[in-house]
């Protein structure tokens, strides 16, 4: 089965993930990542370095950020779940329901290179676009809306433009239960620009997975919903986790090319 665009991508993930597990200092452990990831996810990677050989950890770390935080809630969301593993490599709380939302070629394909294992939850494959009705088949599929949910979106959000990003988010406010948490990936707008960026904005864009969207203030997507919301710069939390080469600029100091990491709540 051939991948592109952002599916191709989800194999990516799974290389550099893989690659991070075999580290002897590894951040976290994905036993999955290389069958996941494929001859076609590690050539992307390849090719990725290539393009920028001064790699920041931006996967491994935001993978180490997510782990310590999804297990919030026992029904759990995975928006754009590519070949994400946490199903099978977290330890979850009893009667956690995990569902996995994502195109059905990517889930088809995720499933044939899982083979027999088994996950660590109910797992929950809800094949569809996200620019389709996806509330209602994941309400199909048993998605309780009352319930407190912990959502997903990790390397989702760069990919869409921000009119998708903010009625993604809508969707998600309208199903969401006091109580429920949301996490995602956000690149800033100042570092989207910067021409240090262009050769990998290029690379993607070629993948046929432009990125499009990126903010400074990502609070301000979710906090007029009324959410509470604390972007983490994904620097600073590289460096707490001894991933960080360069020098952790505080968020004060404005028009400096950053990643956050956001942590969002529904009171």
């Amino acid at each position: 089965m051939a991948m592109h665009g952002v599916a191709l991508t989800s194999l990516w993930v799974a290389a550099w993930r893989a690659a991070e597990t075999e580290r002897p200092d590894a951040l976290f452990q994905d036993p999955f990542a290389r069958e996941l990831a494929g001859p076609e996810g590690f050539a992307v990677l390849a090719d990725a370095r290539a393009v920028a050989p001064i790699e920041a950890p931006t996967i491994p770390v935001r993978t180490r950020f997510f782990d310590q935080r999804i297990g919030s809630s026992t029904q759990v969301v995975l928006l754009a779940a590519g070949m994400d593993a946490r199903a099978f490599r977290l330890a979850w709380p009893a009667g956690t329901r995990l569902y996995e939302v994502d195109q059905a070629e990517v889930l088809a394909l995720k499933q044939a290179r899982l083979g027999r294992a088994m996950p660590a939850c109910t797992r929950i494959p809800v094949p569809i676009d996200l620019a389709d009705d996806w509330p209602a088949t994941l309400g199909d599929q048993g998605f309780r809306p009352e319930l407190p949910t912990s959502w997903l979106a990790e390397g989702l959000l760069p990919y869409l433009d921000e009119a998708m990003v903010r009625g993604l988010l809508t969707r998600v406010d309208r199903l969401s239960a006091p109580g429920s948490t949301f996490l995602a990936d956000v690149i800033g707008k100042t570092m989207l620009e910067m021409p240090q960026l262009r050769p990998m904005l290029e690379f993607v864009e070629r993948l046929g997975a432009p990125w499009k969207f990126g903010t400074d203030e990502p609070e301000a997507l979710l906090q007029p919903l009324g959410w509470k919301v604390t972007a983490h710069d994904l620097g600073t939390f590289a460096a707490e986790v001894g991933r960080w080469p360069w020098p952790v600029v505080p968020r004060s100091v404005p028009g400096v090319p950053r990643s956050f990491l956001v942590e969002a709540r529904r009171p």
